[in-house]
C-alpha cells in the first residue's frame, strides 16, 4: 500500500531565539552523513549560515529549499524532517531539532523566479509531495504518480498471471501423479445408468482410472488402480455402467468382448457380404461384423449402423470421401453404385477403435484411408519394383484370388506365378474362387450356376482379372504377387483337407492331379 508523505514545515529566522530555547540542554546527537559533512578546514562562519536565513539564490522553506538540498546542501532532509541547524564540524555542540511552534513567512517577491517556481507553479497542491530518487525534496507530478500506479498495476497482473499458471501445472502434474486423488469407491454395482468410454491404445492404469473416474463410472483413480491389481487391459471402446464400484468396472473391462464396442477383427480373405457355405455355414462379413460390433443400446436409445447403412455408402458416396487411395479411384469409379466396389481395400487385421457414434460414411472413410497406409507400409504403390508388372490395383485384385484360392502360405508365390502365367497367354483365369464370389452359396467344387454365370468376376467366363479384388488381401499375399516365383506352371489344384496343392505346366499333368483330389473325396465334379 502506498504510504501518504505530508509536507515538512519551514522556519524562519525570525524565530531563532525560539528554536534555541526550545532545544534540550542534553539533546541526542543527529547523524549526519559523510556526504553532508563540511570540511573541517571550514570556519564556522563560512559553513554555518544563521538559522533560518536563505542562502544566495535558493528559496526559502517548503519544497523550495528540498529543491537546493537535492544539490549536496548540508541540510538535505527527508519527507517527514522538520528544518535542521547546521554547524561546523569542529563544533561539541550536538544539532537538535526545533520542538517550537514556527510559522511560515511568505515568499520572497523581490526575488528572480528560477526554474524550482515554474515547477512548484506546476504542481497539484492537493496531492502529496512524494520524494524522488534524484531530488529527495522534488514534489512528484500527478502524470508522474499516475504512470507509477500504471506500472505497479500491470506487474501486479504479471505476477498474478505467473501464479496462476505455476499453480495450474502444479495442480494437474500432482493430480496426474494420483496425488490429489480420493480413494472414493461407488458401491451399487448396478450402477445409474449407460455410457460409451474411450479408452485410448497403450493407455496406462492412470490413464484408464482418470478417464473413467471423468466419466463418473468410478469413484477415483486410485480406487480403480488398486482394483485392477496391475492386470494388463486393452484400449478401446467399453460400454460401461456409471456409479459402480471399481472392481465391477475391472470385471468388465475384462470379460472379453461383452463390453467391447468396435472391436472388429478381420482375417484374410474375409468378403464384405455375408457368405452361406455349401455346408450350411454362415461366414459373417465385414459389413454385418462392423454393424455388429458398432449397434449398441445406450440409455434405451440404439446407436451404431447397419448393413444397409454401409452398402448405401459404399455404392453412392465418391472415392475420395470413401479415403479411396488415388491408385484405385479410376477403377471404383467404374462400378458406381454396386458397394462391391470398395471389396479389398479394408485391410486384414484387429481393428479396434471404430467409434459406434460416427456414420457409415465415416467408419468406411476411416477403414480404407488407413488400410492404404498399411498396403503402402506392405510396399503396394511404393518405391519397391514391382516384380509382376501389373498396377497396384491390379496387383490387389491378383492378391485377392491368391488368398483365396489356396490356405498354405508357402505356395502363394507359386499361385501368383499361375496367373501371370495365364495373363501372359491371354488364357482365362478359372479360378474357383473368382465364380464363387458372386455365388448364393460358395462351394469349391463347382457347378452349375456359379459356373455359368456371366459377370464381372467370373474367371470362367470372361479373361483377365476380375473387376475388384475378391477378398481381404493380406501382407503374405500382397508380396508373393508383387514377388511371384519363377516357373511355367498353368494349373494347380488342392488334393486334400490338409491344403495340399500340386502344381502343373500341361493339362495332362493337371488331370492326373485332379485323380488324387477325387480320390480324397475333395472333389466330385470331372472324376471319373
Amino acid at each position: 500500500m502506498r504510504g501518504r508523505v505530508e509536507g515538512a514545515a519551514s522556519t524562519d529566522s525570525g524565530d531563532a531565539d525560539a528554536f534555541h530555547r526550545a532545544t534540550p540542554r542534553r539533546a541526542r546527537p543527529q547523524r549526519i552523513s559523510p556526504a553532508a559533512r563540511p570540511p573541517a578546514s571550514r570556519s564556522r562562519s563560512d559553513s554555518a549560515p544563521s538559522v533560518g536565513a536563505p542562502s544566495a539564490g535558493a528559496p526559502s522553506g517548503g519544497a523550495h529549499g528540498d529543491a537546493a538540498d537535492a544539490h549536496g546542501g548540508i541540510g538535505a532532509k527527508g519527507p517527514d524532517t522538520g528544518p535542521v541547524d547546521t554547524v561546523a564540524a569542529s563544533s561539541p555542540a550536538p544539532v537538535a531539532r526545533a520542538t517550537a511552534t514556527v510559522t511560515k513567512e511568505p515568499h520572497d517577491v523581490d526575488r528572480e523566479p528560477n526554474q524550482y517556481d515554474a515547477a512548484y507553479d506546476s504542481i497539484d497542491h492537493d496531492e502529496p509531495i512524494v520524494p524522488t530518487r534524484r531530488g529527495r525534496g522534488r514534489p512528484r507530478t500527478a502524470e508522474a504518480q499516475r504512470r507509477r500506479r500504471k506500472r505497479r498495476g500491470v506487474l501486479a497482473a504479471v505476477i498474478v498471471i505467473m501464479l496462476v499458471a505455476v499453480g495450474g501445472v502444479g495442480y494437474y502434474g500432482l493430480r496426474a501423479a494420483g496425488l490429489l486423488d480420493s480413494r472414493k469407491d461407488y458401491t451399487n454395482a448396478a450402477g445409474t445408468g449407460d455410457v460409451i468410454v474411450d479408452i485410448p491404445q497403450n493407455s496406462t492404469l492412470k490413464d484408464f482410472g482418470r478417464i473413467l473416474a471423468d466419466d463418473n463410472v468410478v469413484g477415483s483413480q486410485r480406487a480403480f488402480i488398486n482394483a485392477a491389481d496391475g492386470q494388463a487391459i486393452s484400449g478401446g471402446f467399453y460400454k460401461m455402467r456409471t456409479e459402480i464400484p471399481a472392481s465391477t468396472a475391472v470385471q468388465m473391462l475384462t470379460d472379453g468382448t461383452t463390453h467391447r464396442v468396435g472391436r472388429v477383427v478381420v482375417p484374410e480373405g474375409l468378403q464384405i457380404d455375408t457368405k452361406k457355405g455349401v455346408d450350411g455355414k454362415t461366414t459373417p462379413g465385414i459389413f454385418q461384423m462392423i454393424s455388429d460390433a458398432t449397434a449398441v443400446t445406450v440409455n434405451g436409445r440404439t446407436i451404431g449402423v447397419t448393413v444397409d447403412d454401409l452398402q448405401k455408402a459404399a455404392a453412392t458416396t465418391s472415392a475420395q470421401q470413401l479415403g479411396v487411395p488415388d491408385w484405385a479411384v479410376a477403377d471404383v469409379e467404374k462400378l458406381n453404385g454396386d458397394h462391391r466396389r470398395i471389396e479389398g481395400l479394408i485391410a486384414p487385421g484387429t481393428w479396434e477403435t471404430i467409434d459406434p457414434h460416427m456414420s457409415a460414411t465415416q467408419i468406411l472413410h476411416e477403414l480404407i484411408s488407413q488400410s492404404a497406409q498399411r498396403f503402402a507400409q506392405w510396399g503396394l504403390g511404393g518405391q519397391n519394383a514391382n516384380e509382376s508388372g501389373l498396377t497396384p490395383y491390379q496387383t490387389l485384385v491378383a492378391a485377392s484370388v491368391v488368398e483365396r484360392e489356396v490356405a498354405k502360405p508357402d505356395d502363394y508365390a507359386k499361385v501368383a506365378r499361375v496367373i501371370l502365367n495365364r495373363l501372359d497367354k491371354d488364357q482365362r483365369l478359372e479360378m474357383d474362387s473368382t465364380a464363387n464370389y458372386t455365388a448364393t452359396v460358395t462351394n469349391i467344387d463347382l457347378d452349375g450356376e456359379a459356373y455359368k454365370s456371366d459377370n464381372a468376376w467370373n474367371t470362367y467366363q470372361m479373361k483377365g482379372l476380375p473387376a475388384t479384388p475378391i477378398g481381404a488381401v493380406g501382407e503374405r499375399a500382397l508380396e508373393a504377387t508383387e514377388h511371384p516365383e519363377s516357373g511355367n506352371w498353368l494349373y494347380f489344384v488342392t488334393v486334400d483337407r490338409n491344403g495340399t496343392t500340386l502344381f502343373a505346366d500341361t493339362f495332362d499333368e493337371h488331370k492326373r492331379n485332379r485323380e488324387q483330389a477325387c480320390e480324397n473325396k475333395l472333389l466330385t465334379t470331372g472324376c471319373s
